[in-house]
């Protein structure tokens, strides 16, 4: 039965490829997401197929998808929805916002401002919705993929700390190599529409029963004392580098158990090992941790400080 889980997920990565090209560590990203009842952020300049892998993801899923296209005047009651007065009953009834689904693409996360971003922490974090002083629960299935371009484009605006910390994962999708970038243009010279998914052979090939089964698949995965100890140990460690202001918290590390959990299952692996914690760390950490303002000004990036974390942390035998 496991077995027949993981294929199911290694068939929604042959359905995505059909669509988008390489980007092969997202498409884990949201793998890994999906697993642990996570969200994801994506990352990149514009034209790097963010949208079109989160769609092409929701096409090879059995769930309901929503698209919200977030912009500068998006008030937070068009994501979670708000109470409308009805002449005919002469009362105020609620209508959910697009919120109330299974897959939501907030696209183009940052280009509204933090009041209408922070109309997502309830529902990321507590997976329900409060208005009026009514809270209504989300699906049991519930995840966000945003996309959102590099801070430092025009009409973007960065996000809180507290949003970016209900992420469990940020990938970052860099341009494409050349031969990436050939085999795109083959594509379309075929004739592949990126509207049309299902032309291009995208289609649902896991069901909500087999993703409920393989997240419990997921929670049975083990981790001994020695490896829980190395994964608060890499957290701990950003906190004392010398080019952060502010390292990743404890909710942090539970991410990064949860995550190598999920990509250890993936793997085929019955128990974590400090293996699946450094594969991970990256994509989990990334976003949970403020530079220094002066190493910003010397052009330390932010992975970088994670690599050299992750190479003087004493990996457990």
């Amino acid at each position: 039965m496991t077995d027949d889980l993981r294929d199911a997920f290694l068939a929604v990565r042959t359905q995505v490829g059909r669509a988008v090209v390489g980007q092969d560590a997202a498409v884990t990203a949201l793998m890994i997401a999906l697993l642990a009842r996570g969200h994801v952020l994506l990352e990149g300049v514009p034209g790097v197929a963010k949208t079109l892998l989160v769609r092409a993801l929701s096409a090879s899923l059995a769930l309901e998808t929503k698209r919200v296209q977030f912009t500068p005047d998006l008030m937070p009651g068009d994501i979670t929805g708000s109470t409308v007065f009805d002449a005919a009953s002469g009362r105020f009834d609620f209508r959910p916002g697009p919120v109330f689904t299974n897959l939501l693409l907030a696209d183009e996360i940052n280009r509204t401002p933090p009041k209408t971003q922070s109309a997502l922490l309830e529902a990321m974090e507590e997976r329900q919705v409060t208005v009026d002083g009514v809270s209504r629960p989300l699906p049991a299935v519930f995840l966000v993929a945003a996309t959102q371009n590099p801070v430092e484009y025009e009409g973007t605006y960065s996000l809180p700390e507290a949003q970016l910390d209900r992420f469990l994962l940020k990938a970052v999708l860099d341009l494409p190599p050349r031969e990436a970038e050939v085999e795109v243009l083959t594509r379309h010279a075929a004739g592949f529409d990126p509207r049309d998914l299902a032309a291009a052979g995208v289609h649902p090939v896991l069901s909500p029963a087999q993703l409920a089964a393989a997240q419990a698949a997921v929670l049975r995965v083990s981790s001994s004392p020695d490896v829980l100890g190395y994964a608060v140990d890499l957290v701990r460690g950003t906190r004392a580098a010398p080019s952060v202001q502010i390292g990743v918290s404890p909710r942090g590390a539970t991410a990064l158990l949860a995550a190598a959990k999920s990509w250890a299952w993936l793997r085929g692996a019955d128990s974590v090992t400090p293996d699946h914690i450094q594969e991970v760390a990256l994509p989990v950490l990334r976003h949970r941790i403020r530079l220094r303002p002066e190493a910003e000004l010397e052009g330390v990036s932010v992975d970088a400080v994670l690599t050299t974390v992750l190479s003087s942390v004493q990996v457990p035998l």
